[in-house]
């Protein structure tokens, strides 16, 4: 258990020092103009910097991956460029870059929004989608080798610790919310859980993408969990929506919206839970962070000094609640999708009045 503790403390402590050398690194790209005077720095803009999208994948100032920029326009078809083109020029090729969006270039140079340039590219958050199902088809490949050569045997290795994960979330997740039929909803409720967290942890390490702070795919998880709900609906599900259970009739017109609308919150909350908690706990690191060099600004490096210490505990404090958000986000996710799925096919039940579904107790 220490050793355990000691390893968390010491990625936590690599995770900061990495993500302190990158925004150090953002400073003196915001902070100063080759061979000029240096300039307010400015917070907002760094934090944004690091939680968007980009075509690019920048892990540090001066390291960047260049991805395959494609787009498609009627009159010229389908092209396909490397990222790197824009990156000392915002123009190349007839188009233009315009905070992260490309259009077609004008005849000055300008953005000309009348021309629909469809953007297929690979970006820094599909780059890293890619990544993660790479990682998982690995890693899962892997513990099924592994129980193929340990029939009967004890689990070892990768095996062995994500064993217990899987049994956590069949027992204490599928089963108690879904019922009898969960085995058919498992696999969903497994691949959800760690496609959630393995990009949350991707999301921590220094140059990582911001994939689940994205709202874009917070929203296609939660239109695919709508979508498993509301196809596996049975007819008393329909029949609670259109017609509540001891719901007067003079309610009706009240109540029967109200569960229409609940059909659409629950997905949206989904959406917002996740990108909210992931992307806020990032602004919160980052403008820690950003403090050392606004003190910087304000008072010199002697005051920057000063502050960076208190700056680094609180930061390793928020490292630490981070790698706790990544699991419990993406429990809370697939627990919640889970009850939503249980809600749609459990059989229908009378009300039983505060009697025990034993019968009334013998006296």
């Amino acid at each position: 258990m220490i050793r355990s503790l000691f390893h968390k403390i010491f990625l936590s402590i690599a995770l900061f020092l990495s993500t302190f050398a990158v925004v150090t690194a953002q400073h003196d790209e915001h902070g100063h103009a080759e061979g000029e005077a240096k300039k307010e720095f400015n917070v907002g803009e760094m934090i944004m910097h690091h939680i968007k999208d980009d075509h690019g994948w920048e892990f540090a100032h001066g390291l960047t991956l260049p991805l395959p920029v494609i787009l498609y326009t009627q009159d010229r078809g389908l092209e396909v460029f490397s990222s790197s083109r824009f990156a000392h020029e915002s123009t190349y090729n007839g188009y233009v870059k315009e905070h992260n969006h490309i259009y077609r270039a004008g005849a000055g140079g300008e953005p000309d929004k009348s021309v629909k340039v469809y953007d297929f590219s690979i970006t820094k958050n599909v780059a890293s989608l890619l990544l993660s199902a790479v990682i998982l088809l690995l890693v899962f490949f892997s513990v099924r080798n592994g129980y193929e050569k340990n029939k009967g045997k004890a689990p070892k290795g990768l095996q062995s610790f994500l064993e217990p994960i899987i049994l956590f979330v069949r027992d204490e997740v599928a089963k108690p919310n879904i019922g009898p039929k969960y085995e058919r909803y498992l696999p969903f409720l497994l691949t959800l859980f760690f496609f959630i967290l393995v990009n949350n942890l991707l999301g921590l390490l220094p140059g990582g993408a911001n994939l689940t702070g994205n709202i874009a795919v917070t929203m296609t998880l939660a239109v695919i969990t709508f979508l498993i709900v509301n196809l596996s609906g049975n007819k008393h599900y329909w029949a609670h929506l259109f017609k509540p259970t001891g719901v007067p009739v003079a309610l009706l017109p009240i109540m029967i919206p109200v569960e229409i609308v609940g059909v659409f919150m629950k997905p949206f909350s989904l959406m917002v839970r996740l990108f909210a908690n992931i992307t806020a706990g990032h602004i919160i690191i980052l403008s820690l962070l950003g403090l050392i060099f606004i003190a910087n600004n304000l008072g010199g490096e002697g005051m920057g000094w000063g502050v960076s210490w208190l700056v680094v505990i609180f930061s390793l404090f928020m490292n630490l609640i981070e790698l706790l958000v990544a699991f419990l986000q993406a429990f809370i996710f697939t627990l919640l999708s889970s009850m939503y799925i249980g809600s749609a096919i459990e059989d229908h039940h009378e009300p039983d009045h505060g009697v025990g579904y034993e019968g009334p107790a013998a006296h």
